[in-house]
Order: C-alpha cells, then sequence, then structure tokens
C-alpha cells in the first residue's frame, strides 16, 4: 500500500500542497475589520470570464454628487493582493477599500478575482487581469453590454488599475502590456497604474526582502 499524501508546502495553514499533487485552501480566515457598510454605494457581482470561471465585483455611487452632474465616472480596476496564492474580492479588508475608493472618488470600481497559485502558476493571474480590461471594451462595445458600464454614467476613455501587493505586480505586467493609453483596447483608454505596496520577489533578493522580517510576512512564507 502506498502512504497517504503529506503536506510538503505550508503557508501558515492557510494553503497547504500535498505530496499527490491536491491542495487546500482555508475558508476561515479570522478578519479583524468588520465589512463596511455604505448606502452611497451600490456593487454586484458579475462573470468576466466563463471559461475559468472568474467573476469580478462592480460597485458605483447611487448618485452623482451635485457638484458635479455632468461629470461622468472614471473607471479603477483593482486587483487584490494575497501573494498570488489567496485572495478573494469578498475579502472585507478588499471590499472595504473598494467601497471607500468608489465613494472618495467618485468612480466605477472593478475588482476582479483572478486564478490562483500553485493551481495555477504565472503568468495565469496576469491574463485574468487583461481578460478584465477586455472584458471592459466588451461591456462598452455592445448593445447588450452591462447597463453599469455603458449606460451613460461611465468615461472608459478614463481607466486607472490599481493594484495591491501581488495586484500591485499584476498592475505593473498590465502596465507593460498594454501600454500608454491602451489604444488597443479603445474605446477603453488605461490613463494610469497605481501600484500599492506592490509584490516583488525573485532569485536577487530586492532591498525590502534584505530587511529584517515583518511579523507575519517573513522572507520564509514571502519564499514559499
Amino acid at each position: 500500500m502506498g502512504s497517504l499524501p503529506h503536506v510538503v508546502e505550508d503557508c501558515g495553514g492557510v494553503v497547504q500542497l500535498f505530496s499527490d499533487g491536491t491542495i487546500y485552501r482555508s475558508n476561515d480566515i479570522g478578519f479583524p475589520v468588520p465589512i463596511i457598510t455604505d448606502q452611497s454605494i451600490v456593487f454586484k457581482d458579475c462573470l468576466f470570464d466563463k471559461t475559468n470561471d472568474l467573476h469580478l465585483r462592480l460597485y458605483k455611487p447611487t448618485s452623482m454628487p451635485p457638484s458635479s452632474p455632468a461629470k461622468k465616472l472614471s473607471v479603477i480596476l483593482f486587483l487584490h493582493g494575497g501573494g498570488f496564492c489567496v485572495g478573494t474580492r469578498a475579502w472585507p479588508n478588499f471590499h472595504n477599500c473598494c467601497l471607500k475608493l468608489a465613494s472618495g472618488l467618485n468612480a466605477l470600481v472593478a475588482a476582479p478575482d483572478y486564478r490562483l497559485a500553485p493551481e495555477h502558476r504565472l503568468p495565469a493571474a496576469m491574463e485574468d487581469g487583461f481578460s478584465a480590461l477586455q472584458w471592459l471594451q466588451a461591456q462598452v462595445s455592445s448593445d447588450e453590454g452591462d447597463a453599469w458600464v455603458n449606460g451613460g454614467e461611465v468615461d472608459c476613455d478614463q481607466v486607472f488599475v490599481l493594484g495591491d501587493s501581488s495586484g500591485g505586480n499584476i498592475a505593473h505586467h498590465l502596465a507593460v502590456r498594454v501600454g500608454a493609453g491602451s489604444t488597443g483596447l479603445a474605446p477603453v483608454r488605461v490613463r494610469g497604474y497605481i501600484l500599492m505596496a506592490p509584490f516583488f520577489g525573485g532569485v536577487a533578493r530586492t532591498k525590502s526582502e534584505e530587511g529584517p522580517s515583518e511579523h507575519l510576512l517573513s522572507l520564509e512564507i514571502l519564499d514559499r
């Protein structure tokens, strides 16, 4: 009889890789922050990649500010963090961030999920980020597109890609791939990229990796 599968990689108990190739990913993660309830913002989930069963969450203000009734909503593509291995659009910290972005910037926020490692090796996550931009393009270009995107309230000529941690890494790769102005995605135009504490790593150590480890994000965990 063969031996039972055993853990060969363990990322803090949150993600475990077993010797037979199976993956365990915990859904029981204690978040220290409650979910914000903001009545000025509405949100909904949309399927943007049928092949990979990927969804994104759209956020938009319930009404336009009285100071600028004619101004359309800019668009923010928010790419969540999680070391490429964990995280979803629905995690409270990411959800709250998107609510604040939509409210504070008076913007339509699109927060896509992306395929996670180790089941899906890089550059799968980068491909999914690009697919989310293509979904936006398709909604604007079609008469049957999502009403939140092509209903006349949104200015798809003013799109910004914002990534947090590993999402910042994805945003960087989108900037390299899409380039300035993103003419290939017309009428969607990406005007800027915002990288919040972007996560970069590799064989050569970055300056932050060479410094003292953080309590939760030790160098060992980052390497895993």
